[in-house]
């Protein structure tokens, strides 16, 4: 009698196209075994005892590393590129590479993603039922979102003159994964990052890794990706 396999020792929580959707990126960039464990919010799953035993926030995604249990997007991503070195989705530390890394990964998900969240739900910044407050939110937020995005574009403009490729040099990494997550969610824009002049063909060059593409595939995304 064969004995049973062992179950790898990293669970991922997640729900397609959410916050998990970078973590889940450099996992396949990474090529350790990992479970995914899908979270159905449509359900409430996010909001059940257990889950929020995981993650009292409520929020996805959730890793689960060998006992430890991660949750925060970029928390997760940073550990994960610490975790497995050999990958080299981040430069050493003490660099001053690294310390851009750390930059624009708190950029991403303090300023870019806590903006597009108000563009999700703008019914959470005013009173309940105020649907006039609420698109007010919703349209200075996109605003907002647009001028971000042209600091993106312009940094990618800028690493482009010393001939990179990626977000921060000429070597792809945890930002670029984290890049793709959020300017993914501006697909339904008015001005959505796909269409900026730099951007545009950074996102392409992302959607032609084959991770990538196993990514859309295991979480089901169809177009449009970006």
């Amino acid at each position: 009698m064969q004995p049973s396999p062992t179950p790898p020792s990293i669970q991922l929580y997640y729900h397609p196209g959410n916050a998990s959707m970078a973590p889940h990126l450099l996992l396949l960039d990474i090529g350790v075994p990992f479970e995914l464990k899908f979270v159905d919010r449509d359900r409430g799953e996010h909001q059940s005892p257990a889950y929020l035993k995981l993650n009292p926030n409520g929020r996805i995604p959730v890793l689960v590393d060998d006992g430890l249990v991660l949750y925060e997007s970029a928390a997760i991503c940073l550990h994960l590129a610490d975790r497995f070195p050999q990958a080299r989705l981040a430069p050493p530390v003490g660099t001053a590479e690294r310390a851009r890394l750390y930059q624009w990964m708190l950029w991403l998900s303090n300023t870019l993603q806590a903006m597009l969240m108000h563009w999700f739900y703008p019914e959470r910044m005013v009173d309940s039922g105020d649907a006039v407050a609420a698109a007010q939110v919703r349209a200075q937020a996109e605003a907002q979102i647009h001028r971000m995005l042209q600091q993106l574009d312009a940094q990618v403009a800028q690493v482009a003159q010393g001939g990179g490729d990626w977000l921060l040099g000429p070597d792809y990494g945890a930002a670029d994964a984290y890049a793709l997550m959020l300017c993914r969610w501006t697909r339904h824009f008015d001005r959505p990052a796909r269409d900026l002049p730099h951007l545009g063909p950074y996102l392409q060059r992302l959607l032609a890794r084959p991770a990538v593409q196993r990514l859309f595939a295991a979480e089901g995304i169809e177009a449009p990706l970006v």
